[in-house]
């Protein structure tokens, strides 16, 4: 093979004739949010009933195709994390010191939605009364949380997605193999290979994400419209305002001062999986890009192949700390209920301790409903926002994700185990870059070290 022959760009004339240049996922995802506006926007105000159908499919598919993985990738991604800390040093310190800074963020996201939510008074001039709530099907307590996280059998989990009961039976299944020791290998050889599988079969949906786009940003156009948009309008920029304070504010602060390294380096490299979010409105779906752009910032994989996972199922600071407080003052204020300061610790609380329940699935309604009847506050509120929350649930899963990257970067850092020069040389490449190169990448480093994480001595 000649040398000309092996450095001819991929979009380039070459022997075998015009390749047509590969457009970045960024562009694909961006022009899935033009056309999906533009046809949601045709549907809505021509009335065109089949294309309104159409959009309404394309996105429940994608969707669907997330869901379909999200339970065995859960089970088998946090079993093999668990099992892969036996492969750090001072794995108890670093999987205490993730819980720590999962709380702590989390408790400054619900710090950030209550001022703003007390600032804006988001529940004021809707025009909504009390009669326009509705109770949802499906309400969380605290009973249920607690009662909930044990399963009565081993199948229902599985059929009934009930993600927090697949994370306590993988958490037991894991700290088994490890007491198991070498009798476990092959049990966990296979949840290892089985675990790939499910993650390459995730990256051809992923793929599929600018289609989805299309559908699910189009049909939210042609069934809610501009109008129903303009009613939540405070509690709607409430919401992308204080998401966007920890997400651009919080976060920025936290890598600079505690972590001590550039900012703008970990929003290049987290790039893919923070616009994947947005777009999927999945934490548990976007976790195999999630983990891939940690381990390109530098985290190390044995670390990451536990910390993302955990943090996918666990930590929200979008759906479980913002979201829920303003929320919750927006129902207060609808149903003329005044709120103190008991109340607002204990909203602080359940976003800390309950934030597990929204189990990384699109939509926050089972942490929202657990925030509200912990208040005492009417579960009617949860009606007020169905109706605008997807729309809400891009900005917050997206905010969700950066969080769950970057606890991740800071214990790492601090922990002195962080790669500076990876982390310095991330870039936003795009999706298709990850897959293909990520994998090479890691097992070129993992043969040329040890598979223990260091630690300074």
């Amino acid at each position: 093979m000649s040398a000309n022959t092996a450095s001819t760009p991929a979009g380039n004339r070459s022997g075998s004739g015009f390749r047509i240049p590969k457009i970045p996922f960024w562009a694909q995802i961006v022009a899935g949010l033009a056309l999906g506006v533009l046809l949601g926007w045709l549907a809505r105000s021509q009335d065109i009933a089949w294309l309104k159908d159409t959009l309404d499919q394309i996105g429940s598919i994608f969707v669907q195709l997330l869901k379909l993985a999200v339970a065995p990738l859960v089970f088998f991604a946090i079993l093999v994390s668990i099992t892969n800390l036996r492969k750090v040093n001072n794995a108890a310190r670093l999987a205490t010191r993730t819980l720590l800074w999962f709380m702590i963020t989390s408790l400054l996201a619900v710090a950030i939605g209550l001022t703003i939510g007390l600032l804006t008074d988001p529940g004021a001039g809707t025009g909504l009364t009390p009669k326009d709530g509705q109770k949802p099907e499906n309400a969380g307590s605290w009973i249920d949380f607690l009662t909930g996280i044990v399963p009565t059998d081993v199948i229902t989990p599985f059929t009934e997605l009930e993600v927090l009961q697949i994370v306590f039976m993988a958490v037991v299944a894991g700290v088994a193999a490890l007491k198991l020791g070498e009798r476990a290998k092959p049990i966990l050889a296979l949840s290892e290979s089985v675990l790939e599988l499910l993650q390459k079969a995730l990256w051809w949906v992923i793929r599929l994400a600018p289609i989805g786009t299309v559908g699910l940003i189009g049909f939210a156009i042609a069934d809610y419209g501009w109008d129903l948009i303009g009613k939540y309008a405070t509690f709607t920029a409430d919401v992308y305002i204080g998401c966007a304070l920890v997400l651009f504010g919080v976060y920025p602060l936290l890598l600079a001062t505690v972590a001590k390294v550039n900012p703008l380096q970990f929003f290049k490299g987290a790039w893919p999986a923070i616009q994947l979010a947005f777009v999927s409105r999945s934490s548990v779906g976007t976790m195999p890009v999630t983990q891939k752009v940690t381990e390109r910032l530098g985290v190390p994989k044995e670390y990451t192949s536990f910390a993302v996972p955990f943090g996918a199922t666990t930590k929200m600071d979008g759906c479980a700390a913002i979201y829920p407080a303003l929320a919750a003052i927006f129902i207060a204020q609808i149903f003329d209920v005044q709120l103190g300061i008991q109340d607002y610790l204990l909203i602080a609380f359940v976003s800390v301790v309950g934030s597990a329940a929204t189990a990384g699935l699109t939509g926050a309604t089972v942490m929202l409903t657990l925030t509200l009847s912990t208040l005492g506050l009417p579960l009617e509120g949860v009606g007020l926002l169905m109706a605008i929350d997807p729309i809400l649930d891009m900005m917050r899963t997206a905010t969700n994700v950066a969080g769950q990257a970057l606890v991740p970067v800071i214990v790492a850092a601090r922990e002195q185990i962080l790669d500076r020069d990876a982390y310095n040389s991330a870039t936003p490449s795009p999706i298709d870059d990850i897959d293909s190169g990520a994998d090479a990448d890691a097992d070129a480093v993992e043969a040329g070290q040890k598979a223990a994480v260091p630690v300074p001595a």
